[in-house]
């Protein structure tokens, strides 16, 4: 994937850059939103988040919209979802999609247009019928690729869970 940010802006990374909290590169606000375009997957939003620890790309979080932090998503998490697009881990910011279709870390056995589901394995999605962990707007659009790389095709449209009795 090469998402190209279609209205950039001299001090915006590119989509898929990792920015260390060194202080002396500065990316955009935390909470920027940007729509950016993939020749493959089309267009899509990104919110410019901090990163946690074992932060992979494709990596499903659950994002605090009072300071944009992230934590790795894992069962009977609360709130807005988007995925990694590098290696954001701790003390480190980066781009995560929220809209369109992209990849996320999903678990063996992943199915194609399958609905997601929040998991025990932090970071990772599955299509296991979990009570109270359907996640909203995120449904697979293809199989996982390989057990190796642990990643599926996702369709997105602003993400989120709210932990109910109920899908």
């Amino acid at each position: 994937m090469t998402f190209a940010i279609q209205t950039p802006s001299l001090s915006y990374p590119t989509i898929g850059d990792v920015i260390a909290d060194d202080g002396y590169i500065v990316g955009p606000p935390l909470g920027t939103i940007v729509t950016a375009v993939d020749p493959s997957y089309g267009s899509g939003e990104f919110i410019y988040l901090a990163g946690a620890a074992n932060t992979l790309r494709g990596s499903v979080v659950v994002y605090n919209a009072d300071d944009f932090s992230t934590t790795l998503a894992a069962a009977d998490a609360i709130g807005p979802i988007a995925t990694a697009m590098a290696a954001t881990v701790a003390d480190t910011t980066g781009w995560y999609q929220i809209q369109g279709k992209g990849v996320a870390k999903v678990l063996t056995g992943f199915a194609d247009n399958a609905n997601c589901y929040l998991t025990g394995t932090a970071g990772s999605i599955d299509d296991t019928d979990v009570a109270g962990d359907y996640i909203k707007g995120m449904k697979g659009a293809s199989a996982i690729d390989t057990p190796a790389t642990g990643l599926a095709e996702v369709e997105m449209s602003r993400p989120f869970v709210n932990d109910g009795l109920d899908n």
